[in-house]
């Protein structure tokens, strides 16, 4: 199964029009008046404005020059409202006490911010993203699509629900591709172990990227034909399905049994499989540098 690169999705940011509408989705937020919220490129404020009514304290961080100095100059008498000039990419986050994200942020980033808000040690208790309809829709899986290799990395730890649709006319300039409110939203209680983490992710990886016909044969190596007909039964898939046609339930269902039912020397056939596409997709990254 092809892994798919979501970063390689290219469009421009495109910035919201209307503040009724803006501080309506903030009001439908869980951002009160106690919180810490991190703003992703905040353009000309108009978010900024509605968070800094709603929250404690904002901290806005805008790479572009121009877009800062002016930003600067709006919030300069409020105290609630910080404004940072940087890339959020390299921003480091707070390593401890809560915070949340509500940001619309430029498409072309979407892949490498998501992974940042959900890969750091001490995630945000909640992120608001305007992203994207596609990448979304990747990211978050079942009901709004299939689960996908992002999904499930994310699931365990993540609820992700999209909030809302907008119209393409909310914005200037206005997109040619559908746009929504992702939240994600971390979980209390986790539903993989933290020191289960890398082995989950090296199973998933391993399940999405060994260019078979069905995950039966994906898992060849890992589960014996008995163990995979048993668990396709318990679990209620296809024996031909394929690793999209599985919920995230039947693939935790699969992880689990890995832990338990699985020699050792069979579990060692998927150790470092995340790490090896990662070297995998910045080699091609390289050669498509190089070559454009």
């Amino acid at each position: 199964m092809k892994n798919e690169d979501i970063s390689q999705i290219k469009y421009s940011q495109n910035f919201l029009r209307n503040p009724k509408l803006v501080e309506e989705l903030v009001g439908k937020s869980s951002i009160a008046s106690n919180d810490l919220v991190y703003e992703i490129g905040p353009g000309k404020g108009i978010i900024t404005e509605q968070l800094a009514k709603k929250s404690a304290k904002v901290i806005a961080i805008e790479k572009d020059r121009r877009l800062y100095e002016k930003l600067k100059e709006k919030f300069s008498g409020n105290q609630k409202v910080e404004i940072k000039h940087g890339d959020f990419l390299n921003w480091h986050l707070p390593r401890e006490g809560e915070y949340k994200v509500f940001s619309n942020i430029p498409f072309n980033l979407t892949a490498d911010i998501v992974t940042k808000i959900t890969a750091t040690s001490n995630p945000p208790k909640d992120a608001y993203l305007i992203i994207q309809e596609e990448a979304a829709k990747k990211f978050a899986g079942l009901p709004y699509g299939k689960e996908r290799q992002y999904s499930l990395l994310l699931k365990p730890w993540f609820e992700l629900k999209i909030l809302y649709h907008f119209k393409n006319t909310d914005f200037y300039p206005i997109p040619q591709v559908g746009v929504v409110l992702l939240q994600i939203k971390k979980r209390e209680e986790p539903l993989v172990e933290k020191e289960q983490a890398k082995l989950y992710r090296d199973f998933i990886v391993y399940g999405f990227n060994q260019w078979k016909p069905s995950l039966e044969k994906s898992l060849k190596k890992i589960f014996t034909h008995e163990q995979f007909k048993r668990l396709s039964k318990n679990l209620g898939f296809e024996r031909t399905a394929q690793p999209t046609d599985l919920t995230f339930e039947q693939w935790l269902g699969l992880f689990k049994y890995f832990l338990t039912g699985v020699e050792e020397k069979k579990k060692e056939l998927i150790y470092g499989a995340e790490a090896a596409l990662k070297q995998q997709q910045a080699r091609l990254q390289k050669i498509h540098r190089t070559r454009f």
